[in-house]
């Protein structure tokens, strides 16, 4: 059974990473008709980071900002957008199109990303 504040979080990371998934997919889209589609998914992903650590911080686990979890949270983006860049040039050499490829990518890596993302600011500050 999933704890009460955990399942808060849960909706709470749903709400930001719907808001982030937005950000970094408008991004893309507006970007991948007039640059590569590796630095448009890239510079997509950057912007999209930024408002997610906010409000990641703020809104989703309740924590403040600090240097510490500002690091964890770019470590475990690091690792998430590794991900992102395998699983998008992946699904691109399947044969999906340049518009549901980056979709695809976000089913699988959303729900990795919460744990990272949740283990940097309910754990690694505390440390």
């Amino acid at each position: 059974m999933i704890k009460r504040d955990t399942f808060g979080e849960i909706i709470r990371f749903g709400m930001v990473g719907t808001t982030a998934a937005a950000i970094h997919y408008g991004t893309y889209w507006l970007l991948q008709r007039f640059i590569d589609v590796n630095v448009a998914y890239t510079v997509g992903y950057i912007v999209s980071f930024i408002v997610n650590y906010i409000l990641s911080a703020r809104f989703t686990f309740r924590e403040k900002t600090s240097t510490r979890n500002g690091l964890g949270f770019i470590g475990a983006h690091v690792t998430n957008y590794l991900m992102h860049i395998v699983l998008f040039n992946f699904f691109l050499w399947v044969g999906l199109s340049r518009a549901i490829a980056p979709l695809a990518v976000l089913a699988i890596a959303v729900p990795v990303n919460f744990l990272m993302v949740r283990f940097v600011f309910k754990h690694f500050h505390r440390s």
